[in-house]
């Protein structure tokens, strides 16, 4: 069956595999599991370290992607290293995507992105972690909040990148199996990142990923992750109306960022990574973590050099006041009676 082929996979041992490498100027421990769920197998790195009571960050990809593609350039980033001091990172792939994964079974039934959500309890009790904060990029922010909702407990805040809460609509079908007959599941990929302008004036960055989709990830496994996401239910989610609904509505509970690219299906994690660390590091702030820490390189720019204030575009103005007021204006996040919610553009 599938299940023991994963089994054989696994090769019954529970114990983690560790190693040592330095990143960039600070050491990080890493760790790679392979975790059995009552879905399968999930490959997992982990970096670093729990830190008392503090979450974990614990990072989804997107279609196409797996953690290194979607996340490496972020987490490299001189801004997000001095943020992840603070905190352990876990990194899931979903299953088959994984660098160098083998094909599954013919017949292998692929988890639905429900079961995807359901693998992630199992996960943190494996490695021990008692609650996190998500990050996520298209379907991984689809699982991440998935699992938010069946477990609220074990979610402290979520930052969900280019998240789509809604089933696949009638007209995503039609244009998904018009694409299905004209192209093949890289080009169906690529346009699920990028939109039709950034496929001619990002050349350079298309031509990677397009690589990457078409070499590193098993193509096979790949359409059975995107008929998946493509086989989503509606999330569901309303916003709660205090002093109405709120004990009652289907409603993230925890702190959220939500996190839209300047264009819809492009990459805020890759091609603005000092910006998004500068949103989540306001972020983790508001709840409560990190209260002495300094400010993000992109900030320092910001206040010794006036010429560079001055020339900054609108929209990074508008949209990081506006993620400053959030937290401003209400005293915090902390002090707030319901789920808040921020949004910002990269």
């Amino acid at each position: 069956s599938s299940l023991s082929h994963l089994r054989g996979l696994w090769k019954g041992d529970r114990k983690l595999c560790s190693l040592y490498t330095l990143n960039h100027k600070y050491s990080h421990m890493i760790r790679f599991s392979i975790c059995l769920t009552t879905h399968g197998v999930l490959h997992v790195t982990m970096r670093g370290v729990p830190k008392g009571n503090r979450p974990v960050i614990l990072t989804y990809h997107d279609i196409g992607l797996n953690h290194k593609s979607c996340f490496n350039t972020l987490f490299n980033f001189e801004d997000m290293l001095e943020i992840t001091q603070h905190f352990a990172v876990v990194h899931v792939d979903a299953p088959g995507q994984q660098e160098a994964a083998p094909p599954f079974p013919t017949g292998y039934q692929y988890p639905t992105m429900d079961e995807l959500s359901e693998m992630l309890p199992s996960v943190m009790t494996q490695l021990k972690v008692n609650s996190v904060i998500g990050i996520g990029v298209g379907a991984g922010a689809y699982i991440l909040s998935r699992f938010a909702l069946n477990n609220p407990t074990l979610v402290e805040g979520l930052v969900l990148i280019n998240v789509d809460p809604c089933a696949e609509g009638w007209i995503d079908w039609a244009a998904s199996k018009l694409s299905g007959w004209t192209s093949n599941i890289v080009d169906t990929v690529m346009a699920h990142h990028f939109s039709t302008d950034e496929l001619t004036d990002n050349q350079e960055l298309v031509q990677t990923y397009r690589l990457h989709i078409a070499q590193d990830i098993n193509q096979d496994n790949l359409a059975l992750f995107c008929a998946s996401y493509n086989g989503r239910r509606d999330l569901e989610i309303e916003r709660p109306v205090i002093g109405l609904n709120e004990d009652t509505v289907n409603t993230l509970t925890c702190p959220s960022l939500l996190v839209l690219g300047w264009l819809l299906f492009s990459l805020p994690q890759v091609v603005q990574p000092g910006k998004l660390a500068e949103a989540f590091k306001y972020f983790v702030q508001g709840m409560g973590y990190m209260p002495t820490a300094g400010m993000t390189r992109l900030a320092r720019s910001r206040t010794t050099s006036s010429t560079s204030i001055t020339s900054m575009d609108s929209s990074r103005s508008r949209n990081i006041n506006n993620l400053l007021e959030g937290a401003n204006t209400t005293g915090g996040l902390d002090n707030q009676p319901g789920p808040q919610t921020m949004e910002v553009s990269c």
